[in-house]
C-alpha cells in the first residue's frame, strides 16, 4: 500500500497571523474612535491593510506585517504615505521590531502597533504629517465611498456587479 502525503491545512497560517492582528488594532481604533475598513485601493495602485479616519477626520494607514522576511522586504510602503496624515506599523507580539528603528523605515515619520486578535498597543506613537485640506477630501472621500458600497454589498450582494469598475 503506497505511502499518503500528510494533510495539508488549505489555510495560510500568515493570512490568519494578519487577519488576528487586523482584528486587534480595529479594536483599539474603535476605541479611539476611528473607523476603518481593511484592503483599501488607493490611487496609486497599493492597498492598504487598514485605512480609516479619526473623529477629526484625519486619515491613518496601518501596513500590516506578520513575517521578518514580508517585513524585509517591504519596499512599497512610502507609497502609503501621500495617502494619510498618519502611518503606522501593524506587528504581532512576537515579530522582532528592531528593523522599524533602522533609518530605511523612517521612524521619524511611522507609528508601530503591536497587536493580536483580541487587542493591540501603540508602542511608538505616528506623528501627524497633515495631508493637503483637498488631498483629505479626497482620500475621505473614496474612504466613505468604498465603506458605503461594502456596506451595501453586505445588505444586498446582487449589488456587487453593479459598483464592478470601481475598484473597491
Amino acid at each position: 500500500m503506497p505511502a499518503t502525503a500528510p494533510l495539508r491545512s488549505a489555510v495560510d497560517p500568515l493570512a490568519t497571523d494578519a487577519a488576528a492582528v487586523a482584528r486587534g488594532i480595529v479594536r483599539l481604533f474603535a476605541r479611539n474612535d476611528i473607523w476603518c475598513v481593511t484592503e483599501m485601493p488607493l490611487r496609486n495602485g497599493r492597498r492598504a491593510d487598514l485605512m480609516g479616519v479619526d473623529a477629526k477626520g484625519r486619515v491613518v494607514i496601518v501596513e500590516i506585517k506578520v513575517a521578518r522576511g514580508d517585513l524585509l522586504g517591504d519596499a512599497k510602503w512610502p507609497d502609503y504615505l501621500d495617502h494619510c496624515d498618519r502611518f503606522y506599523w501593524g506587528l504581532p507580539p512576537g515579530l522582532d521590531r528592531s528593523p522599524l528603528e533602522s533609518e530605511g523605515y523612517r521612524p521619524d515619520c511611522c507609528g508601530v502597533i503591536v497587536a493580536d486578535g483580541y487587542d493591540a498597543e501603540i508602542v511608538r506613537p505616528a506623528p501627524s504629517h497633515p495631508l493637503s485640506a483637498a488631498r483629505r477630501k479626497v482620500e475621505i472621500e473614496k474612504l466613505a465611498r468604498a465603506a458605503m458600497r461594502r456596506l451595501s454589498v453586505a445588505v444586498d450582494p446582487e449589488c456587487a456587479p453593479w459598483g464592478a469598475g470601481s475598484g473597491i
